[in-house]
């Protein structure tokens, strides 16, 4: 892989942002970004375990989704207090995904501010991702293809970018936001994956209160350094494009997939990471060229 910087701030204004970053479809880290919230001390493991400890919350792990299941199927349950002393404690590769402030939290929605940087953002989804030590989230792109800012609390976190232009080189499988399961993007086998060599995208490290722009449709894999969780507000796609792309995505690709896991289940996930293998296969023998 070929990875790059991105652009790191500590401020910017809302014209800036606009003309540099979103309107180039260009990630950018604003550092320290969530510091200036008047409640920024809540922010951390503490008062989630002392506000939400007695919440049952399903977890995830490191591994690809059983193929007999649904692929949002969580491996197992703890109450909220547990779980962050599990990760607190111990190396895990455990993971809560997609927790809804609005839902299950509504306490912390007063404990931040939405930036005025000209992103409308979607004020009924501002959901935490919490992940231990080992844990880390399979490489992919958001299904409802839309911006959105990125922002870590707690332990340090790993990420890499990559645009649409790099999925051929990622191992993109068909029907899906995420590529073959097999890829370790930490220690890339690129005998095994020789078109993953050639994948352009960034890498970036984030600390307690950092915040990352993320353009929609963008690859991201995340990976928890130390134990950690971030949040993400999100803005639902305004061009008609795509949202015409984000309302193929949600409801007939997803959809399409889902019935032909239910139907074949094994059977298809195997078809599928041998088909997102030829197609990158014919990316990098044209490539070579």
């Amino acid at each position: 892989m070929i990875l790059g910087n991105v652009d790191v701030v500590t401020d910017i204004t809302k014209e800036e942002f606009q003309k540099n970053y979103f309107k180039k479809h260009k990630p950018l880290l604003i550092k320290n970004f969530a510091s200036r919230w008047e409640a920024f001390d809540k922010w951390n493991f503490d008062f989630i375990r002392e506000k939400a400890g007695e919440q049952d919350v399903p977890l995830y792990d490191n591994k690809p989704a059983d193929a007999s299941k649904s692929s949002d199927a969580p491996v197992t349950h703890m109450k909220m207090k547990d779980y962050i002393d599990t990760i607190r404690n111990k190396p895990s590769d455990l993971r809560i995904f997609f927790y809804i402030i609005t839902d299950r939290l509504p306490e912390l929605l007063k404990n931040f501010s939405y930036p005025d940087l000209g992103m409308k953002f979607f004020k009924r989804l501002p959901t935490l991702f919490f992940g231990g030590s080992d844990a880390h989230v399979l490489m992919h792109y958001d299904v409802d293809l839309g911006d959105f800012l990125h922002i870590h609390f707690e332990g340090k976190k790993r990420i890499l970018l990559f645009d649409q232009k790099q999925s051929a080189y990622l191992y993109k499988v068909p029907l899906s936001v995420h590529t073959i399961y097999e890829v370790d993007y930490e220690n890339p086998d690129y005998e095994k994956f020789p078109a993953l060599k050639y994948a352009q995208g960034y890498e970036i490290f984030m600390e307690h209160g950092d915040a990352l722009f993320i353009p929609g449709g963008f690859w991201h894999f995340n990976r928890y350094l130390e134990p950690g969780f971030s949040m993400s507000l999100r803005a639902l796609p305004n061009k008609p494009a795509v949202f015409a792309n984000m309302l193929y995505h949600v409801f007939i690709m997803r959809y399409t997939d889902k019935l032909m896991r239910k139907l074949f289940k094994a059977k298809w996930v195997n078809y599928k990471q041998k088909w997102a293998y030829e197609k990158s296969s014919e990316a990098l023998a044209k490539h070579n060229g």
